[in-house]
């Protein structure tokens, strides 16, 4: 019964806000027209498309407006003028009482609020969907926060979900741009994404790694997770003190050199994701605070880490090598960089691939470079490649996502911020010293544990290879062809310059790996490669 009244619901918001003209009215069937022939006579259709969806998902509630949050991050599907307005969603919720808020406090610590803390706050800090903030004391006199899960919260997202994952079939089936939304695909996406969020633990997890990462860094403060005090369900950490980063006002009156810290918040971004390989996801600025106790060298404070994101090791080499080859417009090695990673397939016509991202890419350098989004070039270029059939991965939307707030963030706070003079140098050092000797050796001394556990399968690998590699050569000396005595020897020597390389190599490991390269230790791997080049020419 609670179901059908909220499908009814929904179907009266679609009807007061003529959401119905997003679809398309002759693939619906005559029973879904004739259920929205009454409830559309009264409704309006004053307001732009993004407008009245944001409107409608504000009256739906919180899930919902959390979705449309969601929605306004994927540029990718859905288009321009609907994902700006819905960027505006906010995600503030009426608190819920205080006593019911210390009830779940006590049950998921095991403690009376008053035993736990020296004080509590009964007003909160803030209020979300999802979760509600207090402040309070610990025991020992240190400030802090407290993060709990709504009462009954998982319910309500499980009954809103299934809504959803049937609007979203809907979408699919009766809207034109339904194939190309892959509207339950993006259902699925939001799923995963806000029951990890009810997963407080996780989102601790998240600002203890993301805080080590950044130890002992002038650049970004994560406030510390009080563990002893946090569970699935309940999260303590150190209560910051900073500014709004949007309170321009109050950092013109700090001090603060504006342009340093929008550098800074550049240099963040790429650290988090090349460097460390672990983005905070969820950069908007409602997360993110300025210290400003030196106004000279500003540093930013991140909370919420509930969304993290992070590349493979291929997609960290292949992005920064794309965005420095369209640094340089050389748009060839842009196309052949995406077909050499797989994000478009193998057989993608280069030429054709080649012209479509400069006829994409070229218009926006005749701007002064102030004035180019990156974020919004690399969305451009990667709805370019969906034309050449790429599927773009989640962690690559993330990725554009953050670029996209960290850079509009970053122009609001100095207008003249040039992102590429500050990214350049920075991917272009990364690169060196990926495949530095230096790293190349700690890469080397990572995998020997793994190459260790296999290395007594090597000597009969290596065995049975040389064998293969005899008897083709004799068959071919019993046959007398020449193409194929070539071959064979082609083979032979290939097998034995492998064999002395594994030998080498395994010679090489174990003292590589702890750290002493002695004699011994080297003349075994030589000795070994040597011993197995004789036994091949026998």
């Amino acid at each position: 019964m609670t179901r059908l009244l909220r499908i009814g619901k929904i179907i009266k918001i679609v009807g007061k806000y003529r959401l119905d003209q997003l679809l398309n009215k002759q693939l619906l069937p005559l029973g879904a027209r004739l259920l929205l022939a009454p409830v559309v006579l009264f409704g309006s259709a004053k307001g732009t498309r993004g407008e009245r969806l944001r409107k409608s998902l504000e009256e739906l509630g919180p899930i919902f407006v959390k979705f449309g949050q969601l929605l306004s991050t994927r540029p990718d599907l859905v288009p321009e003028d609907i994902s700006k307005e819905l960027s505006i969603l906010q995600d503030k919720v009426p608190p819920f009482s205080s006593e019911l808020f210390k009830e779940n406090i006590e049950t998921a610590l095991g403690g009376k609020v008053d035993d736990l803390f020296h004080s509590f706050e009964k007003d909160p800090l803030a209020s979300a969907s999802v979760a509600q903030v207090h402040g309070a004391v610990l025991k020992d006199g240190q400030r802090v926060v407290i993060k709990a899960i709504r009462p009954d919260i998982e319910k309500t997202i499980r009954k809103d979900l299934a809504l959803l994952y049937t609007l979203a079939r809907l979408v699919l089936k009766y809207s034109v741009d339904g194939p190309r939304l892959h509207p339950v695909e993006v259902v699925k996406d939001y799923e995963s994404v806000i029951i990890e969020e009810l997963n407080l633990q996780s989102e601790g997890a998240n600002a203890s790694l993301l805080r080590h990462n950044f130890a002992d860094s002038p650049l970004l403060h994560v406030p510390e997770i009080h563990w002893p005090y946090s569970t699935k369900d309940v999260l303590v950490m150190e209560r910051i003190q900073g500014i709004p980063v949007t309170d321009i006002a109050k950092l013109k009156s700090s001090g603060v050199d504006f342009k340093l810290l929008a550098e800074r918040g550049v240099e963040i971004f790429f650290t988090q994701v090349f460097e460390h390989n672990f983005f905070h996801a969820d950069m908007h600025p409602g997360n993110i605070f300025v210290d400003a106790s030196d106004p000279a060298s500003p540093s930013y404070i991140a909370v919420d880490c509930a969304i993290m994101g992070s590349l493979s090791s291929e997609d960290q080499f292949y992005m920064a090598r794309n965005l420095l080859a369209i640094f340089q417009r050389d748009y060839r090695l842009v196309a052949e960089l995406h077909i050499r990673s797989g994000w478009v397939p193998k057989n993608t016509p280069i030429n054709e691939f080649t012209g479509a991202i400069r006829s994409v890419c070229e218009p926006i350098f005749q701007r002064p470079l102030s004035e180019i989004s990156l974020g919004h070039m690399l969305i451009d270029l990667f709805a370019t490649a969906r034309r050449f059939d790429m599927e773009v991965q989640p962690s690559l939307v993330l990725l554009q996502k953050t670029l996209l707030n960290i850079e509009g963030l970053g122009r609001q706070l100095y207008p003249d911020l040039d992102l590429w003079q500050t990214a350049q140098p920075y991917l272009e050092k990364w690169l060196k010293d990926r495949y530095s000797p230096k790293s190349m050796l700690k890469q080397f001394q990572r995998y020997v544990p793994d190459w260790l556990e296999h290395l007594p399968e090597i000597p009969p690998m290596i065995f049975q290879a040389l064998k293969a590699a005899q008897l083709n050569s004799n068959q071919a000396t019993s046959e007398g062809s020449a193409v194929v005595k070539t071959a064979s020897w082609r083979s032979k020597y290939l097998t034995i310059i492998g064999s002395v390389a594994l030998a080498a190599a395994a010679g090489l490991a174990l003292p590589l790996w702890t750290g002493s390269l002695t004699h011994l230790s080297t003349m075994s791997g030589i000795l070994a490669g040597v011993g197995l080049l004789i036994l091949a020419l026998r």
